[in-house]
C-alpha cells in the first residue's frame, strides 16, 4: 500500500509538471561565477570568483538596501559539473526545462565558456535540462568593474565584431557542435540560436550581402548535420543596412532580408515604477513587439539592481520593492499571454534570469527570499517545488523611496523605461 501511495503522489506532482512542460520555461544563464582566465586581461576579479567578487564587496547605498546579496548556495563555481547538476535539479524542480547560455567570442578567443562545457556539460544529469545558445555579441566596456564610474564604464575594451571568414570558419563548426547535443533545444526539429545584437552581427561581417550569405552558410552546414534548418531569433535588430530604397531598414525588412524566424526580449524592466506595477506595462510591452515582429518570444524580469557593478561611492537607480510574490502574478501574466499569441509547439517564455546576481535578477536562493522565486515558478508552471527555510516568508526590504544616502544619484542619467543591456 504504502508503495501506491508514493506512486500516486509521483503521479500528481510530476503528472502536473508533464502538463505544464507544454510550454518550455527558458531561464538566462550569466556564465560568470567561475574563474575565467581572460578575467585578467579585463583586470578585474583577482580573487579568482569571476563575478562572485562583485557580489561579496557590493555595498548598501541607502536605508534598507539590500546589499550585498548572499546565496544560500553559497558562490558556487558555474564551471563545477557537481554544483550544477544540483542547479539542474533545483531548476527542473521548479518546472523550468530549458538553459539558455549566453555565449561570448572575443579577439579570437572563447570567453565564458567554461560554465557551459566544463560545468554544464560535463554535469551527470546535464541531458535533463534542455539548452541552446545566446551570441552575446556586445562589446565589452567596463561595465563589470566595480571600480570604475560612469565617466569611463562605456569606454570598449574588446570589440564584438567577427568577420565573415572568422564566422563561417570558427564559429559555425562551434555552434553545430552544441547543435549535436541530444538535449540541445529544437523547435520544429530546427536548433534555437539567438542573436543579442544583429546590427553588431552585421558590422563585423561588413555588409547585409555578406551578413546573409553567413546566415546562408550556417543554415547550409546545419542541414549537412542533419537539421531541418536553424530556427533564428534576435533582439536588437534595428538599425540594420539591409537593403531597402537606399534607407535603414525598418525591423520586418531585417527579419525578412535575413529570414529571422522570430523576435525575442533579453530584458523587460521599468526602473521608474515599483516592481508591483510592473505587469500591465510588461504585457504592452509584448504587444508592441509582436505587433513589430509578428512571432515573438517575451521575458519576465525578476527585478533590477546593478549597483553592484558601481563604485561604492555611486548610485545607479533600481527596482524598488521586487518579490516573490508579484513576480509570481507577472509570470501568471506572461503565461496567458504566450498561450494567448503564440504557437503550439512553438511555446517558450523566458525568465531573465536564473543567475544575474549583479544586476539583481536571479532565480537561485538567497538569505532575504529563501527559495521564493523557485517556488513562484513551480507553482505557476506545475512543478514538484523546492524546500524552504522560511526566508521567503520574511518581509522584503520596502523603501519608501529610493534615494542615494552615500554617492552620485546616476538615475537621472540613466533613463527611464525599457531597458537593453
Amino acid at each position: 500500500m504504502k508503495k501506491y501511495i508514493n506512486a500516486v503522489v509521483f503521479s500528481a506532482l510530476f503528472g502536473a509538471a508533464a502538463m505544464a512542460a507544454q510550454m518550455d520555461v527558458a531561464a538566462i544563464i550569466w556564465p560568470a561565477y567561475h574563474d575565467e582566465p581572460r578575467w585578467r586581461e579585463l583586470g578585474i576579479f583577482g580573487d579568482k570568483n569571476g563575478e562572485w567578487q562583485n557580489v561579496y564587496e557590493a555595498v548598501p547605498k541607502f536605508k534598507g538596501h539590500d546589499q550585498p546579496i548572499v546565496p544560500l548556495w553559497g558562490y558556487e563555481k558555474e564551471d563545477d559539473p557537481v554544483a550544477v547538476a544540483r542547479q539542474i535539479d533545483a531548476a527542473l524542480a521548479a518546472g523550468i526545462n530549458v538553459w539558455m547560455y549566453d555565449w561570448y567570442w572575443y579577439g579570437g578567443r572563447p570567453f565564458l565558456e567554461g560554465a557551459l562545457n566544463n560545468g554544464f556539460l560535463k554535469a551527470p544529469n546535464n541531458e535533463r535540462m534542455k539548452f541552446f545558445l545566446m551570441w552575446a555579441n556586445h562589446d565589452v566596456d567596463n561595465d563589470w568593474n566595480n571600480k570604475v564610474g560612469e565617466k569611463h564604464k562605456r569606454d570598449v575594451n574588446w570589440s564584438a565584431d567577427v568577420s565573415y571568414d572568422e564566422f563561417t570558419k570558427v564559429l559555425v563548426p562551434r555552434f553545430v557542435n552544441y547543435f549535436k547535443k541530444p538535449n540541445y533545444y529544437k523547435l520544429e526539429g530546427k536548433p534555437v540560436f539567438a542573436i543579442y545584437q544583429f546590427r553588431t552581427f552585421e558590422r563585423g561581417i561588413g555588409s547585409a550581402e555578406k551578413t546573409k550569405q553567413a546566415l546562408d552558410f550556417f543554415r547550409a552546414e546545419a542541414k549537412k548535420a542533419g537539421f531541418p534548418d536553424i530556427f533564428l531569433i534576435s533582439w536588437t535588430m534595428a538599425k540594420c543596412k539591409t537593403p531597402c530604397a537606399g534607407k535603414e531598414a525598418t525591423i520586418p525588412q531585417t527579419m525578412k532580408f535575413y529570414s529571422i524566424n522570430a523576435g525575442f526580449s533579453y530584458n523587460v524592466i521599468f526602473r521608474d515604477d515599483p516592481y508591483e506595477k510592473w505587469g500591465e506595462r510588461m504585457l504592452q510591452t509584448y504587444d508592441k513587439h509582436k505587433a513589430t515582429v509578428g512571432l515573438y518570444y517575451p521575458v519576465v524580469s525578476t527585478g533590477w539592481d546593478n549597483n553592484p557593478r558601481h563604485p561604492a561611492d555611486e548610485f545607479t537607480a533600481i527596482c524598488k520593492n521586487k518579490n516573490p510574490k508579484d513576480f509570481e502574478k507577472n509570470l501568471r501574466m506572461a503565461k496567458k499571454w504566450v498561450e494567448e499569441n503564440l504557437p503550439e509547439g512553438r511555446q517558450f517564455l523566458l525568465i531573465n534570469a536564473w543567475d544575474e546576481w549583479t544586476e539583481g535578477e536571479y532565480l537561485q536562493p538567497d538569505k532575504t527570499y529563501g527559495y521564493g522565486y523557485l517556488n513562484a515558478v513551480a507553482r505557476v508552471f506545475g512543478g514538484s517545488g523546492q524546500a524552504t527555510d522560511g526566508a521567503e516568508e520574511k518581509p522584503e526590504p520596502q523603501p519608501a523611496a529610493v534615494s542615494a544616502e552615500r554617492g552620485r544619484d546616476l538615475s537621472k542619467r540613466q533613463g527611464k523605461g525599457l531597458y537593453y543591456k
